[in-house]
């Protein structure tokens, strides 16, 4: 799978479609989801051409892979989460990713279910 530069993040972050930003750096956008799951709900987002987690834990550089951790971490400060929170990035098909470049999901501000039902 290639990269599609016409993916909504990629437009996000080049500035063609507008967000609620919550942090930005050099290597990171963060903003808040536009169907948030939780109350808060926040995608962190490489700047980079990234497709999955897997795509950038190879192919990014430790500049980049280590800019992302730091600003997960001042991110997850900055939202007050202190009572817990879960750190989500689905990858493919199977596993429901949407936008094909990488994002986590950052949810908390309450109380969460379980991650999966036991059906």
């Amino acid at each position: 799978m290639t990269y599609d530069d016409q993916n909504i993040f990629a437009k996000i972050i080049r500035g063609e479609i507008p967000c609620d930003k919550v942090f930005e750096n050099d290597h990171v956008l963060a903003f808040n989801d536009i169907s948030p799951q939780a109350k808060i709900h926040v995608l962190v987002i490489p700047k980079g051409a990234y497709i999955d987690i897997k795509d950038f834990n190879k192919n990014a550089s430790d500049e980049e892979i280590l800019g992302f951790n730091r600003a997960v971490a001042e991110i997850i400060e900055q939202l007050d989460v202190a009572q817990g929170f879960r750190s989500i990035a689905n990858s493919g098909d199977h596993g429901g990713q949407e936008v094909p470049h990488y994002h986590l999901h950052l949810l908390g501000g309450q109380p969460l279910a379980a991650m999966l039902s036991k059906d």
